[in-house]
C-alpha cells in the first residue's frame, strides 16, 4: 500500500506539459465596414476559389479600419459566417474597449498589434485578406528555426515549416496541406503540393523555387495565387514564383 501511494503521488508530480512561446501565420479578416451580407458575398468566392486553404483555417478579425465608436460589430453573425465558410475565428486586433467586450462575449481572443506584419493585402470593397500576418496558433509544427533551414523528410499534411529570418530548402516531398515559410526565400527540390511562402515579413525580393510545382498557393510578401490561378503548362514543371512590380509572376526555370 504504501509503494503504491509513493508510485502515485510521484507520478502526479512529474510533469505534464510544458509551456511555451511560439510564432504561427494566420490570415486575417480586416473588416472595412459593418455589412455583412457584403463581407459575405465576397468571402465566398475566395473561399470556393481555395477550399483547402480555409478549412479549419484559424483567423484573425482585424477591427482597425472602423470606428473604435462604433459598438455593434455584429460578431454573433460575424463568428457564425465565418464558421459556417469552415473557419475557425481565434481572435480579435486593433479596435475600442467596447468591440473587444462583445468579442469576450463571444470567446475571441484580444490580440496585441505587435504581431502586425507589413505583408501587403488585397483589397476588396469591404473586406481586406491578408495574408499572413505572425500570431498565435493551434497548428501544428515541425520546426520554427532562426536563420536558413534544410529539411530533408517528407513535409506531411497539417504540418507547418518555418525559417524565420532565412531561406528555406526542401529536398523531400511537400504534401497536400502542408506550408512552408521563410522570411527569405524557398526552394523545393521534390513535388511541392502544399503552400509555400517567402518574404514572410515583407521582402518583395524572395522567391519560390520548385522542381516539381503542384501547389495549393503560392506567395511572395503577401502577394499570392492559389492553384486554380497557377497556369496548367506550370504544373509539375520547374518554375520560380517572384514578384515584379508587386505583380506576382510564375516562370518556368
Amino acid at each position: 500500500m504504501g509503494n503504491g501511494s509513493a508510485s502515485d503521488g510521484a507520478t502526479r508530480s512529474a510533469p505534464a506539459f510544458e509551456l511555451k512561446a511560439a510564432a504561427f501565420t494566420l490570415p486575417v479578416i480586416r473588416l472595412l465596414r459593418l455589412d455583412m451580407d457584403a463581407v459575405e458575398a465576397q468571402l465566398m468566392p475566395k473561399v470556393r476559389q481555395a477550399p483547402g486553404f480555409f478549412e479549419h483555417t484559424p483567423v484573425v478579425i482585424e477591427l482597425s479600419a472602423l470606428p473604435s465608436t462604433e459598438d455593434d460589430v455584429g460578431f454573433p453573425q460575424l463568428v457564425g459566417l465565418l464558421r459556417g465558410l469552415g473557419m475557425i475565428p481565434v481572435g480579435v486586433r486593433g479596435g475600442g474597449s467596447a468591440q473587444h467586450e462583445a468579442a469576450k462575449a463571444m470567446e475571441l481572443a484580444i490580440l496585441g498589434d505587435t504581431a502586425k506584419s507589413t505583408a501587403k493585402a488585397e483589397v476588396v470593397d469591404d473586406l481586406a485578406l491578408e495574408l499572413p500576418i505572425v500570431g498565435p496558433s493551434a497548428g501544428p509544427q515541425i520546426g520554427v528555426e532562426k536563420g536558413s533551414q534544410f529539411i530533408d523528410r517528407p513535409v506531411r499534411s497539417g504540418q507547418r515549416v518555418y525559417a524565420a529570418g532565412g531561406d528555406l530548402t526542401v529536398v523531400a516531398a511537400v504534401n497536400s496541406g502542408a506550408e512552408l515559410m521563410a522570411d527569405g526565400n524557398i526552394h523545393v527540390y521534390a513535388p511541392m503540393r502544399g503552400r509555400a511562402i517567402a518574404g514572410l515579413h515583407g521582402n518583395t525580393k524572395a522567391r519560390i523555387f520548385c522542381s516539381d510545382l503542384r501547389a495549393e498557393l503560392v506567395s511572395v510578401a503577401g502577394h499570392y495565387r492559389v492553384s486554380d490561378n497557377i497556369p496548367t503548362s506550370l504544373k509539375g514543371c520547374q518554375t520560380q514564383v517572384f514578384l515584379d512590380h508587386d505583380v506576382l509572376r510564375i516562370e518556368p526555370l
